[in-house]
């Protein structure tokens, strides 16, 4: 687990095992299995289209995204994408913020660096490539899957800080 920006860590699911239920954090899930899973308590597959939770759940204290790592940028999603970043900006003036996906290397951190770009200064001015560049100085282990990378890639100046 690393802090990125204060109160803002990102991290992995272990990180989150050792933290869980601690009323000193605001959780965010950024990854379907297990949590989007135990939250609406499907078996199948996935979780029905029509189920009005079916992005995204709240429970108390968590944001739980059905995002999965996948490589076609298609499948990721933008609601779920700025719900997760509306929810850090939220929370992140009043409690810690732990950012996690499985590994802590491709969802959690992707979602990081947007938070960054668009409520910080820190990449102001710069190209995808180089706020990327940016980000693995702050957070080493960033290796993003293609469907993260692409979503950055594509939507890197919509997240840009205005001010």
């Amino acid at each position: 687990m690393l802090e990125v920006h204060p109160n803002l860590f990102v991290g992995n699911e272990i990180d989150e095992q050792c933290l869980q239920g601690d009323p000193n954090w605001f959780f965010i899930h950024a990854c379907k299995e297990p949590y989007h899973r135990q939250a609406l308590g499907y078996t199948g597959r996935a979780a029905s289209k029509g189920h009005p939770e079916y992005l995204i759940a709240r429970r108390n204290h968590r944001l739980i995204l059905n995002l999965v790592d996948v490589a076609d940028v298609n499948y990721v999603s933008s609601d779920i994408i700025d719900a997760a970043l509306k929810a850090i900006h939220a929370n992140i003036g009043n409690i810690k913020v732990l950012l996690h996906c499985n590994q802590g290397q491709s969802r959690s951190p992707s979602i990081a660096l947007l938070y960054l770009a668009r409520y910080t200064d820190l990449f102001v001015g710069l190209d995808v490539d180089k706020g990327v560049a940016e980000f693995r100085k702050i957070y080493p282990s960033y290796a993003p899957a293609r469907g993260m990378a692409d979503y950055i890639r594509l939507n890197w100046a919509q997240y840009q800080f205005s001010g």
